[in-house]
């Protein structure tokens, strides 16, 4: 063989080499990530989702609580005999103690959010176990429930997570019904995204675990994002026929 045609052949061979590399890292990341995000995965360790009864439906609600929608949402689930599970953030129990003594007080349940709202898929395992242990202790001594369950931020975990949360005798809780209500968009658009999902779960014979936000992480005292289309959207639910909804 020609020296040229071998050296072009070693240097498509290198190239060739690269990219399969790259190929196999980009794999590798997505599959890191769909681990580690995707609500439904189960690969870094089990979550609790939903349940078999396709008529059960279980109300989350993340980021709480929030001195300008809390309180409407309680009166609404109360109107309707209605409970759901409020996973609380440390920092806003601290500023908002009587809403989360409200919550505890009308029956629903409670779980851990974390102190501060981290990610915790790039957290250490220190600013881990911090996050869930102060978040915890700010509940009990100002609701006296002891949370049961853990809702990671963004649901991004890792073994690692899941192991702390375990250790501290929290269950990890996902989801299987995405309302994006955090995104800035109109009560009919979450409660479509809420019914496609539905659809599916009822489909496959599963109950649903809808995501939603009465707050969010980024709710200031001097600046709290509007969660009124997720209160209408909640009040559009529970007049449904056929759904029985319960707190996890």
């Amino acid at each position: 063989m020609h020296p040229a045609n071998a050296a072009r052949l070693k240097r498509m061979d290198t190239a060739a080499t690269i990219a399969a590399s790259a190929a196999a890292a980009t794999l590798l990341a997505g599959g890191a990530l769909y681990a580690g995000m995707w609500p439904m995965s189960q690969i870094y360790g089990e979550t609790l989702i939903a349940g078999d009864d396709p008529a059960e439906v279980a109300l989350t609600y993340d980021d709480g609580p929030s001195p300008d929608h809390t309180p409407a949402l309680l009166d609404l689930l109360a109107r309707h005999n209605a409970h759901a599970t409020f996973f609380l953030m440390g920092e806003h129990v601290r500023r908002y103690p009587q809403l989360a003594r409200r919550i505890a007080d009308e029956g629903h349940s409670i779980g851990n959010h974390t102190m501060t709202h981290p990610n915790l898929l790039w957290s250490s395992l220190a600013t881990t176990r911090r996050e869930l242990t102060e978040c915890q202790q700010v509940i009990v001594d100002t609701t006296g429930v002891t949370p049961r369950l853990f809702r990671p931020p963004f649901g991004a975990r890792t073994p690692a997570t899941l192991h702390i949360a375990r250790a501290l005798h929290l269950e990890a809780v996902m989801w299987n019904v995405t309302a994006k209500d955090w995104e800035p968009i109109s009560v009919a658009a979450i409660v479509a995204n809420i019914d496609r999902d539905l659809a599916r779960n009822q489909h496959r014979g599963r109950g649903s675990n809808i995501l939603l936000h009465d707050a969010s992480h980024l709710d200031t005292p001097q600046k709290l994002l509007s969660r009124a289309n997720t209160l209408a959207a909640t009040a559009e639910l529970l007049v449904r026929p056929g759904l029985r909804f319960i707190a996890l």
